[in-house]
């Protein structure tokens, strides 16, 4: 365990470094959140009783989605690693005394903490700042606000044990093209990263909650701001536990069916 957490300790660390690129994307969105939420004003005035969500509580999903982007998006992958597939360079991966799913599911995961821990605190203070009911609020109690931890670093897991089985098909593919644009496109779409879940169709909204997108950013967004609670939060957290826990099993399943089978060429 020492030496997990050591190598995931030096991942973190290393990508801290990457202040140029967390001040680009930090302005990136401070202007996409804006520019969604005027989008959204622009329908709500018309009619706001139609919405599923309040407005206030959508200006809180907006800019949490914003904060914790780089933690919580279903596109961004390390490519060292699929090179490493296709070059053949996991040869020194396998070298290492660590199992290679945990050391490619760590590296991810600090790089995705390391990057959101650059970006989200001033996001967030820019978000507090704005006035009602464009800005951020707070979350309606302690219990929600807690929950909303505990759910935001489950969506963490969901996200890299999702890109673990991308990685992992690699194995069998030519290139990672096809497979990465097709499973990040429903990813985008069914996580609530385009449009919240609850504007989603009925039955379709339903269907899409089951899924494991669901579990990435549409559960803890929903907590913070109370839309989802009581049973409804607690069903929801469990199904995160539930896929973290069935895409890490398929991810171990797939890693060990692949490395028996993989062969390394060159010299």
């Amino acid at each position: 365990m020492k030496k997990y957490l050591s190598f995931f300790r030096i991942r973190f660390l290393n990508a801290l470094q990457y202040r140029a690129a967390a001040l680009a994307g930090m302005v990136t969105q401070f202007f996409w959140g804006g520019m969604l939420l005027l989008l959204f004003a622009a329908f709500y005035r018309s009619d706001p009783d139609s919405f599923p969500m309040g407005f206030s509580e959508l200006a809180s999903y907006i800019w949490l989605q914003q904060a914790f982007l780089s933690m919580l998006n279903s596109w961004a992958f390390e490519n060292d690693i699929f090179e490493a597939i296709s070059t053949g360079n996991i040869a020194y991966e396998l070298c290492r005394p660590m199992g290679l799913y945990g050391q490619w599911f760590l590296k991810a995961s600090a790089n995705r903490m390391a990057r959101a821990a650059l970006r989200c605190v001033p996001v967030l203070v820019f978000a507090f700042l704005l006035p009602a009911p464009y800005g951020l609020t707070l979350p309606p109690n302690i219990g929600a606000g807690l929950l909303f931890v505990l759910s935001l670093f489950l969506a963490l897991g969901v996200v890299v044990a999702f890109t673990m089985v991308i990685y992992i098909i690699t194995f069998y593919t030519i290139s990672p093209t096809g497979v990465r644009m097709a499973a990040t496109s429903a990813a985008e779409l069914l996580s609530g990263s385009l449009l919240p879940l609850p504007f989603f169709p009925d039955g379709l909204r339903q269907a899409a909650e089951l899924l494991p997108f669901a579990s990435m950013q549409n559960v803890p967004l929903r907590v913070y701001s109370g839309e989802l609670s009581g049973q409804a939060a607690a069903w929801s957290v469990g199904l995160q536990v539930f896929w973290l826990a069935a895409l890490v099993g398929l991810g171990l399943w797939m890693m060990n069916r692949a490395l028996r089978r993989v062969v390394v060429q060159g010299g």
